[in-house]
């Protein structure tokens, strides 16, 4: 097997930039698409189904894409990055049409294609670092993914607290700034996917690898069938992280959904309906309270692999998401706005973790040749909760919880509590590292 050349830090930052594009992309989706619902006269219950296109979308072409590129290579575009680049420019021109929305399904229907593209980039760039990084490496590779992800989506969430402030009125259904936003966002997508691509060549398969390659089939079923044959060989790691995914995403999407509804509670007492005006203003604080739990993710991300080395990663990531659990339990009882950074500072923290570490636990027992189609099977993992929670959240929300945001963060922050403990029992086998320690 090739010994993978150790790359300096700046090397593997660059790798990442993309990373930032696409997470500026995702900030987007949890903090403005639902208001703009909203602004478009969406009822709560319904927000869950509006948001199915995310979770679907994924589930279809996050493996699929990840089992092509495992089996793509051109001397000139190499094998992760034709992939990434569409899905990029998916996301562009998505991000450039959303803010022209003149109705509640034309929302919808440019959110499946954001998510599409979205999802396109996503695994391929995940299988990328891998590719390129050592064993010894890794853990700065994913977690440099974290930083990314709290840098873009902390840009995404400060737009919709600063462009209100100066950009003012209404271009057709939508306030003015949500241009501003969304175009912004754009040029993020393909200009840090072409930094990335730009900077980082890919490593070239050897002759073995190659030879597989052309004697793959290449049938339009090739790819389905690779990823059932992948899951029916899993490795029990990864059917553990199944089930601790599906607590912890069907805790976000209630938080992600809910949150500027739950602000605007308790706050104001004002729903979108009731009270427009301060809805909006619940909006941008929101905004800027969600922009903080992505500044302490990249303010954390890189203590989280020193945290995860000493400690174990299962430990570390099980730590963080009560962390993230004990603010969301907090979180609709506050009054004082101040007091919602302390509460979120939790989820920035969980936030830096479910971006890398689980990722850690599993990657050594994993083969490298299927690296792209695990990566979408991992994806399959976040999706499915997601797409639960959207066909049967609007119901709990109406019939249960009384269509109050607040009792949907409280739910979230129980959920979060099962999918720590879940974290916990997760028995990773026993690897050693190039030096001889134990991988946990």
């Amino acid at each position: 097997m090739m010994q993978k050349p150790t790359l300096r830090f700046w090397q593997i930052l660059h790798m990442n930039v993309g990373f930032f594009g696409i997470q500026y992309s995702f900030g987007l989706q949890q903090s403005a698409v639902n208001p703009i619902y909203d602004f478009l006269g969406a009822s709560p219950d319904e927000i869950p189904l509006l948001n199915l296109a995310g979770p679907v979308t994924g589930l279809v072409v996050q493996p699929i894409i990840g089992a092509l590129s495992d089996k793509t290579w051109h001397p000139r575009w190499g094998r992760r990055k034709p992939y990434f680049l569409i899905g990029a420019l998916l996301c562009s021109l998505a991000l450039i049409a959303f803010p022209f929305s003149s109705s509640l399904w034309m929302a919808a229907g440019l959110l499946w294609i954001l998510d599409a593209g979205n999802n396109m980039a996503m695994e391929p760039y995940r299988a990328f670092v891998a590719d390129k990084l050592n064993d010894e490496q890794r853990p700065l590779g994913f977690q440099m993914q974290s930083f990314f992800t709290g840098f873009g989506q902390t840009l995404a969430n400060l737009s919709l607290f600063i462009f209100p402030l100066i950009i003012v009125g209404k271009t057709g259904s939508l306030p003015t700034w949500v241009f501003a936003s969304f175009f912004l966002g754009a040029i993020c997508s393909i200009g840090s996917i072409w930094w990335s691509m730009r900077t980082t060549p890919e490593i070239p398969p050897t002759d073995e690898e190659l030879a597989h390659m052309k004697a793959a089939s290449k049938g339009f079923l090739e790819p389905l069938l690779e990823i059932v044959s992948a899951i029916r060989v899993m490795p029990k790691i990864m059917w553990q992280l199944a089930l601790v995914y599906l607590f912890q995403w069907y805790a976000l999407f209630c938080y992600w959904q809910n949150s500027s509804k739950s602000i605007a509670l308790s706050l104001w007492n004002a729903t979108p309906q009731s009270n427009p005006e301060a809805y909006e203003q619940a909006v941008r604080w929101t905004g800027l309270v969600n922009g903080w739990y992505n500044v302490v993710t990249f303010l954390v991300a890189f203590a989280l692999v020193g945290f995860a080395k000493k400690y174990s990663p299962r430990i570390t990531h099980a730590i963080c998401l009560t962390a993230t659990a004990l603010g969301f339990l907090a979180f609709p009882h506050l009054t004082d706005k101040s007091l919602f950074f302390f509460a979120i500072t939790g989820f920035g923290i969980g936030w830096a973790s479910m971006m890398g570490i689980p990722y850690l636990i599993v990657v050594s027992d994993i083969p490298k040749e299927r690296y792209g189609v695990y990566m979408g099977i991992i994806n399959m993992m976040i999706v499915i909760p997601m797409i639960i929670q959207n066909l049967t959240f609007g119901y709990i929300l109406k019939e249960v919880l009384h269509n109050d945001a607040r009792h949907a963060i409280s739910l979230a922050g129980v959920l979060l509590l099962c999918s720590a403990l879940l974290t916990l029992r997760m028995k990773p086998q026993a690897k050693l590292n190039d030096d001889g320690s134990r991988l946990s």
